[in-house]
Order: C-alpha cells, then structure tokens, then sequence
C-alpha cells in the first residue's frame, strides 16, 4: 500500500515538473518581460537563473501572467525626488 502511494506522488511531482517544463519555456522568453518592465532588458544569464524557479512556481507565475495588468510602479522618496527633477 505505502509502495502504491509513493508511486503516485513520484508520477504527481513529475506531472508538475513536466507542466512547469513547459510553461517554464515560454515564460522566460515572452512572460517575464510583462510581469516585470526591468526584465525587458535583461540578458540570457538572467532568464537562465529564474528558469528553475518558474519551473517550480508555475502554478503562481501563470496566473499573474495571463491575468494580470503591468506592476505598479514603486513610489518612494527617491522616485518622487527624480520626477520633481524632470
């Protein structure tokens, strides 16, 4: 029985990788540039480090990209500093 219920989590957890695999991809070429506006210009160094974390957090990452609207941008003291310079 214990054989049984550890072979469904091993077939699970590779599902869930397979998945992430997938929507991994996609997502460090095309979604990362809509999540985050800084990632625009990043290099393929970058998109190859936050490969496995998309892969593990595919679930959360989808979500935000297929429905979400950009990120707002941070206000703080030194952003309103800038802007009163322009």
């Amino acid at each position: 029985m214990a054989e049984k219920i550890a072979g469904w989590i091993v077939v699970l957890l590779l599902v869930y990788l397979g998945l992430g695999v997938l929507f991994g991809l996609p997502f460090v070429l095309f979604g990362v540039n809509r999540i985050d506006t800084v990632a625009r210009e990043s290099k393929w160094g970058f998109r190859v480090m936050i490969f496995p974390g998309s892969v593990a957090l595919w679930p959360v990452l989808m979500l935000r990209w297929l429905g979400s609207k950009p990120p707002p941008e941070e206000r703080n003291a030194h952003r309103l500093a800038v802007r009163r310079t322009r």
